[in-house]
C-alpha cells in the first residue's frame, strides 16, 4: 500500500488552471480611466509593450491599453502583438496575454496563423479552464483545426491529467487526415507517465512508428523512462541501440546515449567510478539529458542510497530550474528507504527554493504517506512548506 502510494506520487507531474467568467474582460467596451496605471508622468518607456507591462493587476485591461494606443494614431502590427503576447506568457501574465489574443482575433486586417489559434487554446486553459478551451476548439472552423490546435488541446488535457478526454482526442487525431510530428505522441507518453500508466507508453511508440513519424530526443527520453520505471533495463539497452542507429542522430543524441550508459554498466545500475557526472549534465539541455527522476526511482528500488545522494547533489548543481516533481521524487525515495534526516534536508531546500509549481494531488499523496508511517513531525514540516508556498493541501490524502 505504501509503495503504491509512493509510486503514484513519484509519477505525478504538475499543472493546473483557474476559472472565472469570460465576460469580465473580453468585452472591449469604452475606455475607462480606472483600467490604467497612473503612469502619465512616468519617465519609463512609453511604447505599447511598456504600457501593457505597467498594468500591475490582472483586472486591468490590456485591450483598453491597445485601443488607447490606436486612438493616439499608432497602428500595432501583428508581429509586435505576438512578441508582446509571448513576453507576457513568459512572465505568466496569462490574462493580459489572452486579452491581446482576443484583440487580434477581432481585427479583420490580421491573418491569424495556426500557432495563434494554438496559443489561444493554451491561454484559455490557463485563464478560464479546460472547458472553455474545449468549447473554443470545437467552435473553430475546420480550416483552423490543425495539427497545432489539436496538439494544444491535447496538451491541456494531459496537463490536467484528463486521461479519458485525452485518449478520445488522440483517437480523433489518428483518424484525421492531418500530418503530425512526434510532439502529439510525446504528449500522450507524458500523460501516461504522469498518471502511472507506464505500460501504455510502448503502445504510443508503436503507433508513432506505424505512422512513420520520426522519434525525437524527448520521445526516446520518455520511452526510456517508462522502461526504467519498471526496471526493464534490457529494454533500455535496446532503445539506446535504436537511438544510435537512428538516421536523425546528432551530437546531442550521442551525448545523451553516452550519459545513460554511464549509469547502466555490466547488467546493473552502478556508476562508472570517477565519471564526471555533474560536468556531463551541464553541457546538455534539459530535453537532451536523461531525466534524473527515473534514475532516483531506480536506485530507490535497489535501495542504493549512495547513488541517490550523488544524483540529487548533481541535479542541484546543474543550471536547470528545479521543479516540484524533482522534490517529490527525492522525498518519496528517501521515505521508501526510511532516511528521515535526508528528508528533512530536502524539505528545507525546497523551502529555500523559488519553485512555485505544485501538483496538489502529488503533494497530498506524499503528505498522506508521511502520516500513514507515523511521521508526524515530517508531515507538519511538509504542511508548513506547502502553506509557505501558497499551496493549500486538502484533507483528502488517499
Amino acid at each position: 500500500m505504501r509503495r503504491t502510494r509512493l509510486y503514484t506520487t513519484i509519477n505525478n507531474c504538475n499543472r493546473g488552471s483557474g476559472s472565472f467568467p469570460i465576460s469580465r474582460f473580453l468585452s472591449s467596451g469604452a475606455l475607462r480611466s480606472e483600467f490604467f496605471e497612473d503612469a502619465s508622468n512616468s519617465h519609463e518607456s512609453n511604447d505599447l509593450r511598456s504600457r501593457i507591462f505597467r498594468l500591475r493587476l490582472p483586472k486591468r485591461s490590456a485591450i483598453n491599453v491597445i485601443q488607447r494606443w490606436v486612438s493616439e494614431g499608432n497602428q500595432p502590427s501583428i508581429f509586435e502583438l505576438r512578441q508582446i503576447l509571448r513576453d507576457l506568457r513568459n512572465s505568466q501574465r496569462y490574462k493580459h496575454a489572452l486579452e491581446i489574443s482576443e484583440w487580434m482575433v477581432t481585427r479583420e486586417e490580421f491573418v491569424l496563423s495556426d500557432s495563434d489559434y494554438a496559443t489561444r487554446i493554451d491561454l484559455m486553459t490557463k485563464v478560464f479552464g479546460i472547458d472553455a478551451a474545449e468549447r473554443y476548439f470545437e467552435g473553430l472552423p475546420v480550416s483552423a483545426k490543425t495539427s497545432e490546435t489539436y496538439t494544444a488541446l491535447l496538451h491541456s488535457y494531459a496537463g490536467a491529467k484528463l486521461t479519458e478526454k485525452a485518449e478520445g482526442l488522440y483517437k480523433r487525431i489518428k483518424e484525421s487526415n492531418l500530418s503530425f510530428n512526434a510532439l502529439i505522441y510525446n504528449e500522450m507518453m507524458t500523460l501516461y507517465m504522469s498518471v502511472g500508466q507506464v505500460e501504455k507508453v510502448p503502445l504510443v511508440v508503436e503507433e508513432l512508428k506505424r505512422q512513420n513519424v520520426a522519434l525525437d530526443i524527448f520521445t526516446y527520453n520518455l520511452w526510456i523512462s517508462s522502461c526504467a520505471a519498471i526496471l526493464n533495463i534490457d529494454e533500455v539497452r535496446n532503445i539506446l541501440d535504436k537511438m544510435s542507429r537512428d538516421s536523425g542522430s546528432n551530437d546531442g543524441w550521442l551525448r545523451y546515449i553516452k550519459l545513460v550508459k554511464i549509469y547502466i554498466t555490466a547488467g546493473n545500475l552502478v556508476n562508472s567510478e570517477g565519471s564526471p557526472l555533474v560536468e556531463a549534465e551541464k553541457s546538455i539541455s534539459q530535453r537532451e539529458w536523461i531525466t534524473y527522476d527515473f534514475l532516483i526511482i531506480l536506485y530507490a528500488g535497489l535501495e542504493n542510497k549512495d547513488k541517490i545522494d550523488q544524483i540529487w547533489k548533481s541535479l542541484r548543481m546543474t543550471k536547470q530550474k528545479m521543479t516540484s516533481r524533482n522534490y517529490i521524487c527525492i522525498l518519496s525515495s528517501y521515505l521508501m528507504l526510511g532516511h528521515l534526516k535526508e528528508m528533512g534536508e530536502v524539505i528545507d531546500q525546497w523551502m529555500q527554493s523559488t519553485t512555485s509549481d505544485f501538483d496538489i494531488s502529488a503533494c497530498n499523496s506524499l503528505l498522506g504517506a508521511f502520516e500513514d508511517m507515523g511521521l508526524t513531525e515530517k508531515a507538519n514540516d511538509f504542511h508548513m512548506l506547502l502553506l509557505q508556498k501558497n499551496c493549500s493541501p486538502t484533507n483528502d490524502t488517499g
